[in-house]
């Protein structure tokens, strides 16, 4: 795998309060990491910096060998970085067609290859293909969710960051993801979500060709798709590893409430 985001002394400030404290991270081509800690200690924020939502204090952001300082977010979206943040921010009074659209923009390409790039989406998401003509706010949390990651893979992104892919769909959801997941391989299924969501995160890391960057709250979660992690706090990261060394006292020490 190759380096292709490097974070070095990165600090940001928000309304003059400092929020990231000399953050470090990089993610590789071909793998997942997640980006762990409490609520407010900068992990959306971290998102937003890269994606150039935010300026950054001091500190460098490199992405490709590229120092990403002065680029405008739009530069950094056709460079490859997409963000997916936490709402999704689809558009409601658009159709899911529409939607998807508006990816194809950021990276304009021939109708041949354009229409692959929807089908590669419609495999990993089928229930998008089935609500094409249906507008966007009228979808469940869960079917938004795709839509917003559908929308993002359309762009041809090299880097792809979730921000709280599970946010705002049902605790009783996420909480059988294992056992849907399951019927989802076995019976052709697609029910549940979350379960998707995890099985396309695991299908982009295998083809290999991008790198995620996911901020999500549920430990399980990350530990079934994510190769390496980060926990911050305080804007600081505070542990990392393979995921393997998410430990439970780690888990206790640096998430728990």
């Amino acid at each position: 795998m190759s380096s292709l985001l490097q974070l070095s002394s990165v600090e940001a400030d928000i309304a003059g309060s400092r929020i990231l404290r000399g953050v470090e991270l990089n993610v590789n081509t071909g793998e997942v990491v997640a980006l762990m800690g409490r609520n407010g200690v900068g992990k959306t924020t971290t998102l937003r910096g890269i994606a150039g939502l935010l300026p950054v204090r001091s500190g460098t952001i490199v992405f490709d060998g590229r120092a990403l300082h002065k680029t405008p977010p739009d530069v950094r979206a056709r460079m490859g970085v997409a963000y997916v943040p936490q709402g999704r921010d689809i558009f409601p009074h658009l159709t899911v067609a529409e939607n998807l659209e508006i990816g194809l923009v950021v990276h304009p390409r021939s109708r041949a290859a354009a229409a692959a790039a929807r089908e590669r989406v419609f495999n990993l998401f089928p229930v998008l293909k089935e609500m094409l003509g249906r507008k966007g706010g009228v979808l469940s949390g869960g079917q938004q969710q795709q839509l917003a990651i559908g929308r993002a893979l359309l762009t041809n992104p090299r880097l792809l960051m979730l921000d709280e892919p599970t946010e705002g769909i049902q605790p009783s959801v996420i909480d059988h993801i294992g056992d849907t997941l399951k019927k989802l391989k076995t019976e052709g299924l697609h029910e549940n979500p979350v379960a998707e969501i995890q099985h396309a995160i695991k299908e982009l890391k295998r083809e290999g060709s991008l790198a995620i960057l996911l901020v999500e709250q549920y430990v399980d979660f990350c530990r079934d798709v994510a190769d390496r992690f980060y926990a911050m706090d305080r804007g600081a990261v505070v542990a990392r590893g393979p995921i393997a060394a998410l430990s439970d006292a780690v888990v206790k020490q640096h998430l728990q409430v």
